[in-house]
Order: C-alpha cells, then structure tokens, then sequence
C-alpha cells in the first residue's frame, strides 16, 4: 500500500531540510579550520625565511674611517625603497653566494670579479683551524673548490636565520661596466679559458656572426666584445635563466634589498675597506688582506675603449640590464656612453 500524498510532502521536506542544515554548517566550519592551520584555502603558505629581512637587528656601530661605510648602507637601503616595488621570499637556492665562517661569525657574499678569489682565500685561513696561515699560499684554483667553504644554502632555515641575524654580513661590489669588461677579458680573451669558450664562445658566435667560420663554431676563442654584448641583451639570454656568475647582476648574486649587509665594500677602494671590515670582525691581527700586484687593472679608460665600438642602441640596452646595480650602488651613469 502507498504512502499517502501529504506524507510524501511531509518527507521531501524534512529531507530539503537536512541538506540545507549539512550545508550552513560546512561553510561556518571552514573559516575556523583554516585559522587553525594558519593558512588560507587556495594559496600556498610563505617559507620561513620570509622572517631574514624584516630589519630587526641591532645596527652596526660604526666610528672614525669606518663611517663612509654607513654611509653607502643608508644609500643602498633608500635605492632599495625607491626601485625595489615588492618583495619576494627567499630561498635556500638563493644562498649559494654567501659564504659562511661560524668560527668568527662572518657571512660573505662573493661577487667574481671583485676580488672575491682573494676574500675567500682569507676566509680559507680564518676557517682552516692553523692548515693555512699566508692567503697568498693558497693558489687560486684551490681557492674557488666548493667543498673548501661552506655557505649558507646548505644550513636548515632556523639555521639560516639565526646566523643572518647575528653575523657580520659584508659585500664588496664594482662599478658595472667595469666589471663586465674585466670578465669579458678574463673569459674571452684568455686561451687557457676553453670551458667557457665551449659552453658560450660558441654559442655568441652561432647566434650574433653573420657567415661565421667552421672554426669559430667549433672552438669560441675569438668572441669580440660587441658580439659578447649582443648576447647578453638577447631575451633569449634571458629567457635561458640566471646569467654566469661572472657577468651576473650583484644584486641577483646577493640579494641587498632582501638581506641587510652590515658593510657594502668597493673594489675601488679596497684595502682600507677589506682593513675595516677584518677590524670589524676583530681578525685584523689573524689574517691580512692580500694587496693587489695586478698592472692591467680594469679601470674606467680601459672600459671606454671597448665601449667605443658599441652602438648607443645596444649601450642603453646594456645599461637598462644592469641598471639596478648602478642604482643601488651609488655608481653614476659613465661619461663615454652615447645614449
């Protein structure tokens, strides 16, 4: 015998009921589970290094010789709040430049170029527990071995943090250009270099020469300056991923808007800086900063001769690239470009 048609009714409603109940209670629910965890539906939570530049450690007492060194650090730090429009998270990937001696709570941040063969090899001696005494015994390929300094990618992010906030953070930077042309000499026109030959040589000379020869292809070795140029500004250069470490953006290498450096270096004026920054660490008496004998020295007339034969429309393109590190390095626009 069939259910009666007001009792029919009477079911479907209880049921609507239900469903509407479930319903009401599944969206109060949701808010309060995602408080809990911390976390909003929908959106990945931040990394904990996102705590390493919120600015909240003691500043650096700096007296006498050492204050233009304060000085560059309030410079960088309103170009950074000027042209740094958002900031992102860090990651461990990002840390492979900084260069960490626990012994005397030091972080470097090594830019090639830059004297930075000479800065590890002072760290390697500060690190070594006696093995090495004199930086200038130590030759420079030993210098440059991964394994011989630690840095700060291989640390745990509590790790991390804590040493970012306590350490002695320092970088010694280079004008840019300057710095682009001492890397073009290096790794260009040197014949020992045939690794970066290989891996760039060839491909400048396959992507920017018209009716180039078999063995240029083959070899690289003869890649001008103009050609090296081209390459960079390339946006399939770009489009390939981080550039080599040597002609590199500083501030790509070492992250200065996101990690507050104690002490902001320059090659040209080196030895009284490396002299600071040993006093500031307390080591001036362990170790000396080695001075330089080199003759041939990049400096900016050397640099204009090679910009010489850049057109104006691939210097402000080169300029436009390396902008921000002119920026936030004090370092003003050079006198020989034509833009």
């Amino acid at each position: 015998m069939g259910m009666p048609r007001g009792g029919r009714l009477f079911l479907a409603t209880c049921l609507c009921s239900f469903f509407v109940l479930v319903l009401y209670f599944q969206s109060v629910t949701k808010p309060e589970s995602a408080l809990k965890t911390g976390s909003i539906p929908g959106k990945s939570r931040r990394s904990p290094l996102q705590t390493i530049y919120k600015g909240d450690q003691k500043p650096l007492e700096l007296t006498g010789a050492q204050k233009p060194l304060q000085g560059r650090r309030e410079v960088l730090e309103q170009a950074c709040l000027s042209h740094t429009k958002k900031r992102r998270v860090l990651s461990p990937e990002d840390l492979k430049h900084l260069i960490v001696d626990d012994k005397h709570g030091l972080i470097y941040c090594y830019v090639p170029k830059v004297a930075c063969t000479n800065w590890k090899r002072v760290l390697m001696v500060l690190t070594s527990n006696g093995r090495y005494t004199d930086p200038l015994s130590i030759p420079a390929n030993e210098a440059h071995v991964p394994s011989n300094l630690r840095t700060l990618s291989e640390f745990s992010v509590t790790e991390i943090n804590q040493r970012l906030r306590s350490y002695l953070k320092f970088v010694f930077v280079r004008e840019p250009f300057e710095r682009l042309v001492s890397a073009y000499r290096n790794k260009f026109t040197r014949s020992y270099n045939t690794a970066f030959h290989k891996r760039y040589g060839t491909k400048i000379i396959r992507r920017h020469r018209q009716n180039p020869k078999a063995e240029a292809l083959e070899k690289g070795n003869d890649v001008s300056f103009r050609e090296f140029v081209q390459y960079l500004v390339d946006p399939r250069t770009q489009r390939e991923g981080p550039l080599n470490e040597h002609w590199e953006r500083v501030h790509s290498l070492c992250h200065p808007c996101l990690i507050h450096y104690d002490v902001v270096g320059k090659y040209e004026t080196l030895e009284p800086d490396a002299h600071a920054v040993l006093k500031l660490a307390g080591v001036e008496g362990k170790v000396q900063f080695p001075t330089s004998g080199k003759t041939t020295t990049t400096d900016s007339s050397m640099a204009a001769r090679f910009f010489k034969y850049i057109s104006p429309f691939y210097q402000k393109k080169l300029f436009n690239l390396y902008r921000m590190d002119f920026l936030l390095f004090n370092y003003s626009t050079p006198e020989y470009l034509r833009t």
